[in-house]
């Protein structure tokens, strides 16, 4: 039974429990059991906070028998990714500097999830300062993929992905500035949403206006994807860039008649990005799906021209502005690719971030006018498979080599300045049975058409359905 309990989505464990076929404490000692077990092998949980959960668990029971009303994600436990400050539980961003910080409040994400009636069991692991698509830092070492434990379990939310696909948890909550959420749902076979900037707002924020960055959701199936969603959106008052509606919405049905959708795919971004076959080939595939679900289905080359320069500036300037004094303060402490990136932002101009924000704008713009004549994009989420766990990064991408650790990430980073909402779906397999999602990119604010779409793929194909052979 623990067992089982641990191989069920979300949505179907959430009516469990709402219907009293199971305790909340017996989901949640279920998911310690799994941890204690499957963990050591994967390094995705790195805090657990057993004692608290199996409290908040008994107090769960206790309040659904007295007939009060409980939240959508009543009795379901979720590890918080380490870079989410989470009140009492050690929080570390995978810093040496913060290792032994342990916050005094929720932030707003946290805070949604726990009102909802999450029960937090622990916290994922991240590269320091989430900087980066691969999962490691000096303090707890590195996530290994559960797929095969010599692969890289992606990154920066890779502790989550994996202990999703291990059944660690049945929901993970994430964040995306580059691929975030996306690269580690393709490397673990599970989804990851982008949200539209806004959707999932943040608070505290020193940067309440800018885009680059959200929070939003991990599942094993689109459903459970669309069932966090519902409780982390919506807008708050101190957050003065969130949208305007309830979390509520994405509670709808997501069964959806896709016959006449327009999609528009690029295995390769029309060339402009190096991309290995087998990431290709999986792309390609899925717009065969597609075409077989009745859609009406084109390549296309999406124009993401200055993408690259607008990333990188923008990411450059919020990396000084958030780690120049941390850096300064503790020198030698923090992460040389942190360093570099905040060095970098430091050494630029008004006018480099002013030409920034001009290239913003016109990616909104030119993916505006796209979405114009397709109602979906189909791309690669990365631009190859899950790689050897022991590198820094990729080094070459299709006989292509790569300048640094952002480069391999583009087919992600180049989609997040576009404003659009995307999301990772499982897609199919490498020969050695590697995870490979697709990467489903909807017009901005569209996010319920997105889950509906991806759910539509995903009914299809089944990938999601194959787990990590992890015992």
């Amino acid at each position: 039974m623990s067992t089982e309990l641990c191989r069920l989505d979300a949505v179907e464990l959430a009516r469990m429990l709402r219907a009293r076929e199971v305790s909340a404490r017996e989901v949640v000692g279920a998911h310690l059991d799994r941890i204690a077990a499957v963990n050591p092998a994967v390094n995705a949980v790195v805090t657990v906070c057993a004692e608290r959960a199996m409290a908040e668990a008994a107090a769960a029971d206790e309040r659904l028998a007295s007939g009060a009303g409980v939240g959508p994600l009543h009795g379901l436990p979720i590890a918080h990714k380490d870079t989410h400050e989470t009140a009492g539980v050690r929080t570390t961003f995978g810093s040496p500097v913060f290792a032994d910080h342990v916050p005094e409040r929720d932030e707003l994400i946290v805070e949604r999830m726990r009102a909802a009636g999450a029960i937090t069991i622990g916290k994922t692991n991240v590269p320091e300062f989430a900087a980066g698509s691969h999962t490691f830092n000096p303090i707890f070492g590195t996530t290994r993929n559960p797929y095969d434990t010599a692969k890289s379990a992606g990154g920066s939310s890779g502790g989550a992905a994996a202990a999703l696909a291990a059944g660690m948890h049945p929901l993970a909550d994430g964040s995306d500035m580059g691929g975030s959420l996306r690269n580690p749902a393709s490397f673990n076979n599970v989804v990851g949403l982008r949200p539209t900037p806004g959707r999932v707002p943040a608070w505290p924020s020193s940067l309440p206006w800018e885009t680059m960055a959200t929070a939003g959701p991990m599942g094993r199936t689109v459903a459970d994807a669309a069932l966090l969603l519902s409780a982390i959106a919506g807008p708050d008052p101190r957050a003065p860039g969130a949208l305007g509606e309830p979390g509520s919405v994405f509670a709808a049905p997501l069964e959806h008649d896709v016959r006449g959708l327009r999609v528009g795919f690029s295995p390769d971004f029309g060339g402009a990005l190096p991309v290995e076959p087998e990431v290709a080939r999986v792309v390609t595939e899925a717009a065969k799906t597609f075409a077989g679900l009745g859609c009406v289905v084109e390549e296309v080359r999406p124009d993401l021209s200055g993408a690259d320069e607008v990333f990188r500036t923008l990411r450059a300037w919020q990396f000084h502005l958030a780690f120049g004094p941390l850096i300064e303060a503790h020198p030698g402490r923090v992460k040389e690719a942190v360093v570099a990136n905040a060095a970098a932002g430091r050494a630029l101009s008004g006018e480099d971030v002013g030409r920034a924000k001009e290239g913003l704008a016109a990616l909104f713009h030119r993916f505006r006018e796209f979405f114009g004549r397709h109602d979906l994009l189909l791309l690669p989420v990365s631009q190859l498979p899950p790689f050897d766990v022991g590198l820094e990064y990729p080094t070459e991408v299709a006989g292509e080599p790569m300048r640094d650790y952002l480069d391999w990430m583009r087919s992600a980073c180049h989609v997040t300045v576009t404003g659009c909402p995307a999301m990772s779906v499982p897609g199919g397999f490498t020969p050695d049975g590697l995870p490979v999602g697709v990467q489903l990119v909807a017009p901005y604010g569209a996010d319920l058409a997105l889950l509906r779409h991806g759910r539509a793929f995903e009914r299809a194909t089944r990938f999601a359905e194959r787990r990590p052979a992890l015992e």
